[in-house]
This record gives C-alpha cells, sequence and structure tokens, in this order.
C-alpha cells in the first residue's frame, strides 16, 4: 500500500458497497493485519435516534476484540452520525499507540464521497488535548474499496427505486439505489465483486458490467469474491498494493475538473459506451428543460456544466444516476470574477479556462459526458443540440435572454417538484475550490443524508 513516510497521520480504508455482509467480510480480511482497527455504524435504526458503533481488532495472540457501543443522537440523521461520533473517534483513535490503520466498514446508507468531504472539512473541537480541527488533521484516506453484487448491482444502477424501497432507512432519504449504486463505484479506488456463481453466471450481462465498472472507475484494480470461500488477507493486501499512486485516494472533484478523469476506455464494449457533448454557446432554458428525459433512459449516468442563457454569471452543474438527475449551481464562470476571486482558483482551472477563451464569452460553454448502455449515443446529441441556442438567438445577446422563461430554480430535480436539501449547498462533497463554493450538488434528488 502506498505510504508516503513524511505523513504521519493514520491511514484508513474506507470499505463501500449495498450488501452489508460483503462489505462485513472485506473488513475482516483487513482487519487481520497487525495494528489495525475496524469500524462499522450500523444505520439500521438510525431514523429512531440510535446507532450502534462496533469497533473491532486482533488481540496480539489473534483473538478478535469487539465492543458494541449504542449512541443516542439527538437528530436521528447521518450527518449527525458523521459529525457527532465517527469523526471525533477518527481523531482519538489516531492518539492510540496501538493504531496503525484504520477500515471503516460503511453501512450502506453511508456514500465514501460525503465520508471523505467531512473528514477533510468539517471541524472537530470535542478531542481532549487537541485544537478544534478537521479529522484530516490526523487521518488520511489511503483507498475506497466498493464491494459490486454482480447479480444486481446493475439494476440498481440503472433503475429509479428509493432508498427506502430496498434499505432501512428514514423515510425523508429520498435518495435513489442508483444513486449509491453510481456514487460507490465512481468513488472507488479498488473492486471486489461478489457473487460470483459461474451456474448462475450469464456471460452477456457479466460483460457489460465489467464495460460499465472498467468506464466508472479505469484504474480500480479488481478481486472476485468465489462463493462461500472467504477472502484471505494476503488477497486484500495485494488489491490495496495494486492501486496506482495516482488513483483518487478521497480526493473530491468539483463541476470545472475534467470530467472523464483516469483516462477512462472511450469504445464501446457490450453497447456500453462514454459520450461527450461539448458546446461553445449557451442552452435555452425551456429547451434544456424538455431535453433532460433523454438522459434519464438507457444512461447509467451523467454529469456535466452547462451554460444556461438565463444565467451568465454561474454555470449549472447536471448529475444523474440511473432514473433521477439534479441540477444545481456549478460556481461562477472565471469570466465573471474580480480580481480578488481569481486569485482563489486554482491554477489549473485558470489553464483550462484559457485555453477556451472566447474574446466575448470569456470560458463560458457546456461540458456533459454520459455513460451509456442501451440508449443511441447519437439521438442523446440530437437532442442536446436542439436545445442549445439558434443562430438569431444567439445574435439576439444577452437583454434578450434575460427574459426567457427559466423552468430551473435554484434547484432542480427530475421528476420536477420541490424538495428540500439534506444539507446546506456550502457543505456539499462537490463543493468546489475558492470562490465556486458553494458549488455543485452531486446527487439525486433529495439527497438528505
Amino acid at each position: 500500500m502506498h505510504f508516503d513516510p513524511a505523513d504521519a497521520r493514520t491511514p484508513i480504508v474506507l470499505v463501500s458497497g449495498l450488501d452489508p455482509a460483503a462489505v462485513r467480510r472485506i473488513g475482516d480480511a483487513l482487519e487481520a493485519e497487525a495494528g489495525t482497527i475496524r469500524v462499522h455504524h450500523d444505520l439500521s435504526r438510525v431514523s429512531d435516534g440510535r446507532v450502534i458503533r462496533r469497533p473491532g481488532w486482533r488481540e496480539p495472540d489473534g483473538r478478535r476484540r469487539e465492543d458494541v457501543l449504542v449512541i443516542d443522537l439527538a437528530h436521528g440523521c447521518v450527518s449527525c452520525t458523521l459529525r457527532e461520533d465517527l469523526l471525533p473517534l477518527l481523531r482519538r483513535l489516531h492518539r492510540r499507540p496501538s493504531v496503525d490503520r484504520i477500515v471503516l466498514a460503511l453501512d450502506p446508507l453511508l456514500e465514501p464521497e460525503r465520508i471523505a468531504w467531512s473528514i477533510e472539512n468539517v471541524v472537530v473541537g470535542t478531542v481532549p488535548d487537541a485544537p478544534a480541527a478537521p479529522a484530516s488533521s490526523d487521518v488520511r484516506i489511503e483507498a475506497t474499496i466498493t464491494v459490486v453484487a454482480e447479480q444486481d448491482w446493475l439494476l440498481h444502477a440503472t433503475g429509479d427505486r428509493e432508498v427506502t424501497e430496498v434499505l432501512a432507512a428514514p423515510v425523508d432519504d429520498e435518495r435513489t439505489m442508483a444513486q449509491l449504486a453510481v456514487g460507490q463505484v465512481a468513488f472507488a479506488d479498488a473492486l471486489v465483486i461478489t457473487g460470483c456463481d459461474p451456474a448462475l453466471r450469464q456471460a452477456w450481462e457479466s460483460a457489460r458490467l465489467m464495460a460499465v465498472l472498467e468506464r466508472l472507475a479505469p484504474r480500480a484494480p479488481m478481486i472476485f469474491e468465489i462463493p462461500g470461500r472467504r477472502i484471505d488477507p494476503t488477497l486484500a493486501a495485494q488489491l490495496l498494493a495494486a492501486i496506482p499512486r495516482t488513483s483518487r485516494r478521497g480526493r473530491i472533484d468539483g463541476p470545472h475538473d475534467p470530467l472523464l478523469a483516469d483516462q477512462p476506455p472511450l469504445d464501446a464494449d457490450c453497447g456500453v459506451t462514454w459520450l461527450e457533448f461539448h458546446a461553445d454557446r449557451p442552452m435555452h432554458p425551456g429547451r434544456l428543460h424538455d431535453a433532460i428525459d433523454a438522459l434519464l433512459d438507457g444512461v447509467v449516468c451523467a454529469r456535466g456544466r452547462l451554460w444556461l442563457a438565463t444565467r451568465p454569471d454561474e454555470a449549472l452543474w447536471l448529475e444523474s444516476a440511473g432514473g433521477g438527475l439534479r441540477i444545481a449551481p456549478g460556481g461562477r464562470w472565471l469570466a465573471a470574477m474580480d480580481e480578488h476571486e481569481l486569485d482563489r482558483v486554482s491554477p489549473e482551472r485558470r489553464a483550462l479556462g484559457a485555453l477556451r477563451w472566447d474574446q466575448a464569452h470569456g470560458d463560458r460553454h457546456t461540458s456533459l459526458v454520459a455513460l451509456v448502455h442501451r440508449a443511441h449515443p447519437e439521438d442523446l446529441v440530437d437532442e442536446l443540440q436542439t436545445a442549445l441556442l439558434t443562430d438569431v438567438e444567439f445574435s439576439a445577446g444577452q437583454n434578450v435572454w434575460d427574459r426567457y422563461d427559466d423552468p430551473f430554480g435554484r434547484f432542480h430535480t427530475d421528476p420536477c417538484e420541490e424538495v428540500e436539501t439534506g444539507y446546506p449547498l456550502a457543505e456539499h462533497p462537490s463543493a468546489t475550490d475558492g470562490p465556486e463554493s458553494p458549488g455543485s450538488v452531486a446527487h439525486g434528488p433529495g439527497d438528505r443524508p
């Protein structure tokens, strides 16, 4: 496993997935390494204001120990669990001489991206003899391993079922299973494919699943769990060692970062391919609204930044998973910033903006990618092309564009309905760097963790 000897923070391995039993088996294999403590928060009772925390570890003689603690929360939500228990716990574990590594076996309701963002940004001030600071001052994410069930992952990732229909989630959790499934894989540094029973495997479906996974997490090494056999600790260690140094390792991408990171395959395989759409003129808000449905049929996921004619200063961020889509603020365009704001922008983004700079419109543009598995890419491109301003509309200028009806509120979900966000936009895991915070909302409808 990659280790920087100058970094004294305690490494963390996140293990995520929709199957808690499979997550537990991976945790068992990782826990076998000396100095490792595994922590699991059971959220099946979070709606009642209770969370069960189970830390486990191996004694020097090989015996396994586990504590069980029931935590009463003032508010029964996932965010409270992170803020009030998990983040302070990570800082305390860092201070234990016996702890060399922390494995977080995540409940299916927990998204690894949200964990990573919270570790990096949420200030923890309840640790004795330690200054108030984010947990990232004491711990660092070494890797994220995601467990993928071969039989049903793609069904979840391309469907529109809500979390409450499948998992023991609070009734006001409006996320979709697709959001969880796609988000867990897209954030992964390594994958473990489970449920691979040769007697039940269908070659075409397996090949299509692999094509999707290789495009969502192109650098992630993967291993296959054989039914009925536990994962050997040595194999788990080899999986971590195979993760490239340049992998995500907890990095949070912003709306103005490259949309196709880590060089995923761009060719088609089993009908699965990345579609890219780019335009240097704004989109008509009404026609874009009408064209959105095309991104929800036969598409695993989509993401991108939009130049909307009625919003010259701020990009919009679009992200979909399965049958759910959301559009939200994506940060100001460079062309709309003053010098003070520009000073806070990363050099990488300024360089990208300079490459596409237009004398009249600056860095404003539309860039969108979609991972297609059943749709025809050319049909999607045609739909998006219809949303662009015509030559006559484009020549009319901003004063005319400002008078267009704009069906996109501050937040937009599909289907169109009023929703309440689960946490302030400024605290969202996809908030961008510098002046662009609050940034994009990168999750599904409602997004109430």
